[in-house]
């Protein structure tokens, strides 16, 4: 086995619940920290990685539509709060010894650089890790588009949907004991099967552009930093060219 990545360029998507603490809510520095851990293992073999993540731990749009509130709101409040995590990512990530830097789609300058494609790719070449905030910049498309689409417009060989589950499985595993792992999924089976790993925008657009997806658990020892070696981790969806 080498000690370098078989890949090149990845995109990893983490969910805001990722920060937070046990309660699933607020960032958690320790959290930051144990994932600022695992970015730095596998810039180290080489991989020039951009981050999307998530504002689960910070606000869900749900809680504002039960009530009533426009969906634009609801939405824009969601991609504030992704730039939030990704500020606390970005310390983390520096003061664990790696230049980062946070882009974001919607402009706010005095904290983050603008989402510019051809400056991103710069900062990956010159071996910065790039997160990606505010989503897509418009409302009604998750942080699981964002990831698709950042990663097909920086020329991502692979999108790392990263979960605290160790792939897909045909039943919530949680709830069904007898829940079976799947390691190898089309983008089409995936759709078909109602499987809630990634939302069908995402999933599509990655189907398009023929675009590796790999689910693994995020939080298991070496697993990401596996995967980047080329070993058998989680599940891959693809069309079976790639992968």
């Amino acid at each position: 086995m080498t000690n370098k990545s078989v890949y090149s360029r990845v995109l990893l998507k983490l969910s805001g619940e990722s920060l937070s603490g046990k309660d699933g809510k607020g960032i958690d520095p320790n959290r930051a920290d144990a994932i600022a851990k695992r970015v730095v293992a596998i810039h180290e073999l080489g991989v020039e990685l951009a981050i999307v993540i998530g504002a689960g731990n910070l606000w869900r749009g749900a809680q504002g539509l039960d009530r009533g509130m426009d969906r634009t709101t609801a939405d824009h409040m969601g991609m504030l709060g992704t730039v939030m995590n990704s500020l606390a990512l970005m310390d983390a990530i520096e003061r664990a010894g790696v230049n980062t830097r946070v882009q974001t789609a919607v402009d706010m300058r005095a904290v983050a650089e603008p989402y510019i494609r051809r400056r991103a790719i710069r900062h990956l070449e010159k071996g910065r890790v790039v997160i990606f905030g505010a989503g897509t910049g418009n409302p009604y498309f998750s942080t699981d588009t964002a990831a698709a689409l950042r990663a097909v417009e920086i020329g991502a060989e692979m999108v790392i949907k990263a979960t605290k589950v160790d792939g897909v499985y045909d039943s919530d595993p949680e709830k069904n004991k007898d829940a079976k792992k799947i390691q190898k999924l089309s983008y089409i089976e995936s759709i078909n099967l109602g499987l809630k790993f990634m939302d069908t925008t995402a999933i599509t657009l990655c189907m398009e552009n023929d675009l590796p997806i790999l689910v693994l658990n995020f939080w298991e020892e070496d697993d990401l930093q596996n995967a980047m070696l080329g070993e058998k981790v989680g599940t891959v969806i693809s069309n079976g060219s790639k992968a």
